[in-house]
């Protein structure tokens, strides 16, 4: 059968940093609290002139460098995003200009959180039926564009970064053997968007709102829904936990990822882990954690990784990808 393999990883994080030094000069806050709390010490904010495509395009460039490949060679470029450059047209679109991507075709995928997971899995299957043999798919986010800075529960999680991922077609033999995305599990419900939402929308205010989040709940049908979820995905894929090399959870707050290990039964050093300095990117989280495994060679050839991630709608996913 045919299978998504990673080519290449590319990442971005801008050049300013916020620190919990710095927002403990704007809200009431310090940073025993944060960091007790969420685990985070500091994230990345783009600079004025720096839009979600700007991210996108330099995670996207160097995922491109280290496949070897073009953009010319693309035949599918997915941003999943939460915060677009605009109304329309896609945030894909202007990517695909900016890299030179002459062919093919480019959207833009919203599911929060999960929304890289989300991109991955419909890359995967124009990939898996033929259509496409190329895939590039980057998660972006400018989150500070849209965090009430005054409101001290949700403006100390959120940083600015993206990721990116080359797939190209590979033919393998169809078991947990082979190379590639060996399986994505999606789900969703909206009975939950309430927890987890914005104050406005384009239909709703005309305006973008800000991110409000109900915490405690949230970090309930976190750990809750992403243990499930990896169960399932293994079950489905015939993989035990013990046959995982690593967990590269979305980087949502550290007692969420300590909760869902201990669940799976995975030691923290099994865990890739880039919260402390990047803060939750939304959906640039996951690529930006396996650029990292990848970069500093933690995550080789032939491990096993299992992926997953949760965010607003509620919506959740996890994944296995051998590299």
């Amino acid at each position: 059968m045919i299978r998504s393999k990673i080519l290449g990883l590319g990442g971005y994080l801008p050049e300013k940093k916020m620190t919990n030094a710095d927002l403990e000069q704007m809200v009431e806050t310090s940073d025993e609290w944060i960091r007790e709390r969420t685990g985070i010490r500091e994230r990345h904010i783009a600079a004025d002139h720096e839009l979600t495509s700007d991210l996108a395009v330099r995670a996207g460039k160097e995922a491109l460098k280290n496949a070897g490949i073009s953009a010319d060679s693309l035949d599918l470029l997915i941003v999943a995003t939460t915060t677009p450059d605009d109304t329309l047209p896609a945030t894909a679109t202007r990517v695909q200009s900016l890299l030179g991507m002459k062919k093919g075709f480019a959207f833009d995928i919203q599911a929060v959180c999960s929304g890289f997971m989300y991109a991955l899995s419909v890359a995967d299957q124009f990939i898996r039926t033929g259509t496409v043999r190329r895939a590039l798919v980057i998660g972006a986010e400018t989150l500070s564009r849209i965090v009430d800075w005054t409101d001290r529960n949700t403006c100390v999680l959120f940083g600015d970064g993206a990721g990116a991922v080359v797939l190209g077609a590979e033919t393998g033999s169809g078991d947990k053997t082979d190379t590639g995305i060996l399986n994505i599990v999606l789900h969703s419900n909206g009975d939950y968007r309430s927890l987890l939402q914005s104050t406005g929308g384009v239909s709703s205010t005309q305006k973008v709102g800000y991110i409000r989040m109900e915490g405690r709940e949230v970090f309930r049908h976190a750990v809750l829904n992403l243990s499930e979820v990896a169960g399932e995905v293994m079950q489905q894929t015939g993989v035990s936990p013990d046959e995982i090399d690593f967990l590269v959870p979305h980087q949502a707050n550290s007692r969420i990822i300590e909760g869902t290990a201990k669940k799976l039964g995975f030691s923290m050093d099994r865990v890739i882990l880039t919260l402390p300095d990047q803060g939750n990117t939304s959906a640039a989280s996951i690529p930006l954690a396996l650029y990292e495994g990848v970069s500093s060679q933690k995550i080789k050839a032939g491990d096993l990784v299992l992926i997953e991630a949760m965010g607003g709608g509620f919506t959740w996913a996890g994944g296995l990808i051998r590299f």
